[in-house]
């Protein structure tokens, strides 16, 4: 994918194929980046996630390879390829690898 974030407009593209696996770390290609909100592919290697951590708008998380333990003010869910799950405002989350895996992370700021 072209650096260029306009040279992707209009053009289709597999999510998953975006990023790369690399062991032992996360790898994030940022897709849209605007006022409203951001859309970002993640990939990460086994043993890799996201610490627990408060946001303050809700973001979805659609899990496009692997699977991961998504884990909402204490109370686990696994999701898996093809699943997304909607991280809520203000709610402490985290993200745990079960296998490596991929994300598309949407954000969209409230006003």
């Amino acid at each position: 994918m072209n650096e260029n974030k306009e040279a992707v407009k209009g053009k289709a593209f597999d999510l998953s194929g975006l990023v790369k696996y690399q062991k032992g770390n996360v790898v994030s290609k940022e897709i849209i980046n605007k006022k409203i909100g951001t859309v970002t592919v993640f990939s990460f290697d086994k043993g890799e996630g996201l610490s627990e951590h408060v946001a303050p708008f809700d973001a979805l998380v659609q899990i496009l390879d692997g699977k991961v333990r998504v884990e909402i003010a204490g109370k686990p869910h696994i999701v898996k390829k093809g699943e997304f799950i909607i991280l809520p405002a203000g709610k402490p989350h985290a993200l745990y690898s079960i296998t490596k895996w991929k994300m598309l992370l949407v954000m969209i700021r409230a006003k």
